[in-house]
């Protein structure tokens, strides 16, 4: 419901509130560069000596107004002719036209109404309306995702588009639902909406029917500051009947213009302050870093408003199409799905489809969206949840489990689990275990025990649905068939051979960087855009699954390079290793912001063994800027399996790289990458505790080892790998 709030107003009027937003971003400008440039009174002047100094040079002054930014501007006749300027309080003397800026006229104009009178106002301030939903509807969506309102600044992950969206956000959105409310205020006063709150003055004096009193000599203008001044209105000349009126920051007089006394008096009431104060915080002026602020922070809305149209691209293309989604308050079966690339949501379609078939309704929605109270018809929920790296929780799950088990007590709802990762991982289906058992500690009654799929396995899908449907006391037969990523076709280029002196053979495979369209480059769509850590995925031909690689490049080297090892009976690997240049493949792109080095000048010290070296040299040879990078690197022996040897030497020479040790696991002595740290185990330390990030790429033995040793060398300083992990300072990429 959140998300349809924020989504079909922001695309609806998308137009109008960028229109809205830049050019008040624009107006934000005036009232700062109006203060610098108007001369401004000194301390302690009287408006009793300022209308002294104007009326002695112009005899004919009739009015003298003070704007918030401290600018006084005076009126006057001359000989019939009207005339008007910007005075210098200190000689009461014009030096500059008083005439408005044109350029702010066309400005205000266009924000006020699109130059359409009264249906323009409406306009805009729908448009108003609409930011303020967006607003308050994206804040809501921000808590979300990143877990609760404490953890607003955590750290994202996802698509670049994605990641920006909610950056912008989370610091404009202040600033945003401030100005729309003023807006909407400022609008509703202007067409007589809201009550007019002014004081009336206190019962007049009556005039003394005498002319011709100096404004100096008044005592109430002898005892009001130019800093509190708004405006002082001279009376009609030749009409004894007429008066001065004193409007300041404390209220409006009017004085007899025979005698100067003050004939009555208002104060401002606290309805026309909080008008004033609302009118100072949407314009800026009276606070005009205040408005510079604002108008920075309205910048931001046409970056969310194309970012998000990115993700709502992105999420169309991500997510299958669920036809007869019913409400979440009508269906008899909410089933949620946890996802991090997309597949699950597949199987989620697929379950839809069978259900529906069966003559179920079928609520279909991310994780992140539970809320129980809604399921005021459920008989069932059930949960696809995969595993976002070490156990995280996938994108669309983002705070789930904070908010069971924030809950009292869990949905008097069956509950079915169902995860989904890859066996061959340490964190196999990991997040969906860790709902399963807070499920189960809130005593959530269990509508099927839990239940793992492993590499999207249809075979284990339909087991499991099997026994759903026996449950459910019904046959539910899910035949799904898993929609594979949109491939691109890459040639090979280049290859170099490895470890047949060990019977291990390698290769590093360079493939050309296919084209990208316009289009694809603006979303970062297949292969306009990647980073060395990113996975390419490729579907070996007899095969249902594709197999995932991390490459050694990212998009600025000007090509795609993998280091892959023959597998004895491995149907990707075999094909693989047996390409010749010229030879194409069918492959995709699946981003891993998991595994980055992230920014910064903190060392990294990088870790890794056989073909883990791949991701780990692309980081190297992207250090343009020469950031400290320590590579731990363990081969079978030098001779057979020395991957990028002649490159690291050259980018030792070239400063991308800082060190380089090596261990070399055959040979009489056997030495393990583990044991290379532990001989660098001070300066390892030491590199720790200054703020170095720790990157793990390799098998699943070599990556225990690691975080034993590392264990053992941190332990005299009080830290652990754990610690590290928690920090975001160590981070794996285990296979």
């Amino acid at each position: 419901m959140i998300r349809a709030l924020h989504r079909w107003p922001g695309l609806l009027a998308l137009a109008l509130v960028t229109i809205l937003s830049l050019s008040g971003a624009a107006l934000s400008v005036f009232p700062a560069a109006e203060r610098i440039s108007a001369p401004q009174a000194e301390a302690g002047l009287t408006v009793a000596a300022l209308a002294d100094r104007i009326q002695a040079v112009y005899p004919g002054v009739e009015q003298i107004r003070r704007s918030s930014s401290g600018r006084i501007t005076a009126y006057w006749f001359d000989q019939g002719a009207p005339g008007a300027a910007v005075i210098d309080p200190a000689t009461g003397e014009g030096v500059a036209s008083a005439d408005p800026n044109q350029a702010e006229r066309w400005l205000t104009n266009l924000h006020r109404s699109l130059f359409l009178g009264d249906g323009g106002r409406i306009a805009m301030a729908a448009g108003a309306a609409a930011m303020l939903l967006l607003s308050l509807s994206g804040a809501a969506m921000v808590s979300r995702r990143t877990g609760g309102w404490r953890h607003w600044f955590a750290r994202l992950r996802g698509p670049r588009a994605g990641r920006l969206h909610v950056e912008i956000a989370r610091i404009a959105v202040v600033g945003l639902v401030l100005s729309s409310t003023t807006a909407l205020w400022m609008t509703a006063s202007t067409f007589d909406l809201l009550p007019d709150g002014g004081a009336l003055p206190a019962a007049q004096a009556e005039v003394s029917g005498q002319t011709g009193f100096a404004p100096g000599q008044m005592p109430t203008l002898q005892l009001t500051p130019v800093a509190e001044l708004r405006e002082l209105s001279f009376p009609y000349p030749g009409d004894a009947t007429d008066v001065f009126t004193l409007k300041t920051d404390r209220g409006t007089g009017y004085l007899d213009q025979g005698d100067g006394v003050l004939l009555a008096w208002a104060d401002l009431t606290g309805w026309e302050r909080v008008s004033e104060t609302i009118y100072m915080l949407h314009t800026g002026q009276g606070a005009a870093t205040l408005g510079l602020v604002l108008g920075f922070m309205a910048l931001g809305v046409p970056a969310m408003g194309a970012t998000g149209v990115l993700v709502w691209l992105a999420g169309r293309r991500g997510r299958p199409r669920i036809r007869g989604n019913q409400p979440a308050g009508r269906a008899e079966t909410i089933l949620l799905v946890g996802s991090e690339g997309g597949s699950t949501w597949g199987f989620a379609a697929t379950l839809h489809a069978a259900l529906t078939q069966a003559g179920q309704s079928v609520h279909v929605g991310p994780m992140s969206a539970f809320t129980p109270e809604r399921y005021t018809s459920a008989q069932r929920i059930i949960l696809l949840a995969a595993t976002y790296g070490d156990g995280a929780a996938p994108a669309s799950a983002k705070g789930f489990l904070d908010r069971l088990n924030a809950s009292d007590r869990a949905p008097n709802i069956p509950l079915a689990v169902l995860g989904f990762g890859d066996r061959s991982f340490p964190a196999y289906c990991a997040f969906a275990r860790d709902v399963a058992a807070a499920a189960q500690a809130k005593g959530w009654p269990e509508l099927l025990a839990f239940d793992t799929i492993d590499r999207q396995s249809p075979q284990d899908f339909a087991r499991w649905g099997r026994a759903l449907g026996d449950a459910l006391g019904m046959e539910l037969d899910l035949a799904h068939r898993p929609v594979q990523p949109q491939t691109t076709t890459l040639t090979l280029v280049s290859r170099r051979d490895y470890g047949a002196e060990v019977q291990a053979p390698t290769a590093i495979l360079r493939f050309a960087l296919p084209r990208a369209s316009l289009l694809q480059r603006l979303l970062g769509d297949g292969f306009a855009r990647f980073q060395a850590g990113d996975l390419i995925g490729i579907l070996p031909e007899g095969g249902a699954v594709p197999r995932l690689y991390s490459l050694a490049s990212g998009h600025r080297d000007g090509f795609v390079e993998i280091v892959v090892k023959k597998h004895r009976g491995g149907l990707c690997s075999g094909q693989l290793t047996a390409l010749e240049p010229g030879d194409t493949v069918s492959a995709f792109l699946r981003p891993n912001p998991g595994f980055r080095p992230g920014r910064g000048r903190a060392p990294l010290i990088l870790i890794g063994a056989g073909t883990g070296i791949g991701p780990l040299a692309g980081f190297v040879r992207g250090n343009t800027r020469g950031r400290p990078i320590h590579l731990f690197f363990g081969m079978r022996a030098p001779d057979s399996d020395f991957f990028y040897g002649e490159e690291l030497a050259t980018w030792q020479d070239e400063g991308r790289l800082s060190r380089l040790v090596t261990a070399v696991s055959r040979g009489a002595h056997p030495h393990y990458v583990q044991d290379a740290l532990r001989g660098e185990a001070a300066e390892v330390a030491e590199l720790i505790l200054n703020g170095a990030r720790v990157m793990v790429c390799g098998g699943r033995d070599m990556a225990a080892g690691v975080a034993d040793a590392l264990a053992e060398i941190l332990a005299p300083a009080g830290l652990t790998p754990a610690v590290l992990k928690a920090e975001g300072r160590y981070v794996e990429d285990v296979y």
